[in-house]
């Protein structure tokens, strides 16, 4: 039997295959641009042989690749092999082989592979979403410009019927006009490629009882919803609601020395897809339920409004988890507070 370890690069990978006693028999570079001998390399290697990638921004059409000559794969944590950056010698061959050798060894961290329906789901999902951060970041742009020039209006929304038209009226220097024509037609164009973008997602969307039931979450509407199952994939990878929140990196950096633990920010080390639904629904979500108005007012009194949003958003995916574990939707006023490090009681089912 092989163990495979491939460390891969943008234009090439660097192979290394050890054997069952953890002798290297082969090392090898493979490039990119030459598929027929990344295919032919693959399945020369047996149908029992085992090779280990490195989840990354490309690991996609190569697990698939390898997949496709018959031997299985496995994805490396990235952040879990930490030991591969940490290597007191840096090479490329020392990483592929410290894959294989874990793996070999049963010290694989592995990295959920989702199925194609997932990834493909995930795609379009995460495609909207960038549009939709590219448009705040431009609406965020339009605001500092106008209050650069100390212009004062009236408007709740700046970018409603009303708001528009006083925009598109202001006289001002040619470069800050011109600025600003080209920020409100770059919004126009992103308003209608999100328009787009959310009818392709309706048509690829099937009816899924799962959604229904996350939609029962305040704030959480069929987009968000789906984006959650895509990203979340099978709930029952996970432990407990904690497990999900660090996942999403949704939970207090935590440090402690002798008898003392202080807590800070949370940590943003993980599914940012994640993280960034809930927060968004947890802008609406206040106003829908009760009990996360009280803890959002608690919450925003002493450590102000962002903290405070924050804290609701965790909350939520602690509902998500539960609705999702549960197969109940979720029922308004059930929903206590978690502590880290004490049981999680919250369920928010009925």
């Amino acid at each position: 039997m092989l163990h495979i370890g491939i460390d891969m690069h943008k234009r090439f990978s660097e192979v290394a295959a050890l054997d069952e006693a953890g002798k290297v028999i082969g090392r090898r570079k493979l490039y990119h641009d030459d598929r027929a001998s990344l295919v032919e390399y693959f399945r020369n290697a047996g149908s029992d042989a085992v090779a280990t990638l490195e989840a990354n921004r490309s690991w996609y059409w190569l697990s698939d690749l390898i997949r496709d000559t018959g031997i299985e794969l496995k994805l490396a944590h990235p952040k879990k092999v930490r030991l591969i950056a940490e290597a007191t010698i840096k090479t490329d061959k020392i990483d592929a082989w410290t894959l294989a050798q874990l793996e070999r060894t049963g010290f694989l961290p592995e990295a959920y592979i989702p199925p194609h329906e997932i990834r493909d789901r995930r795609e379009l999902l995460r495609y909207r979403m960038a549009l939709v951060h590219a448009r705040t970041e431009f609406k965020d742009r339009i605001h500092a410009l106008v209050d650069k020039l100390g212009i004062q209006h009236g408007f709740s929304d700046l970018f409603g019927t009303a708001g528009w038209e006083f925009l598109e009226r202001l006289e001002l220097r040619p470069v800050y006009r011109d600025a600003l024509d080209a920020y409100l037609r770059t919004i126009e164009f992103l308003e209608q490629e999100i328009s787009r973008a959310k009818v392709k997602i309706k048509e690829l969307l099937k009816p899924d009882p799962r959604a229904e039931l996350l939609m029962s979450i305040p704030g959480i509407g069929l987009l968000t919803a789906h984006l959650l199952l895509s990203e979340i994939g099978e709930v029952s990878r996970f432990a407990s609601a904690k497990k999900l929140c660090a996942y999403a990196g949704i939970v207090p950096r935590v440090s402690q020395s002798a008898e003392h633990c202080w807590q800070g920010t949370i940590t943003k080390a993980g599914n940012r897809y994640i993280r960034w639904s809930v927060v968004e629904a947890a802008v609406k979500a206040p106003s829908k339920d009760p009990t996360l108005y009280r803890i959002y007012e608690r919450i925003a009194r002493r450590r102000g409004p962002k903290k405070a949003r924050v804290a609701v958003a965790r909350k939520i995916l602690v509902a998500v988890f539960h609705v999702l574990t549960g197969n109940e939707p979720y029922r308004p006023g059930r929903l206590t507070e978690v502590s880290p490090g004490k049981p999680e009681r919250d369920t928010g089912l009925r």
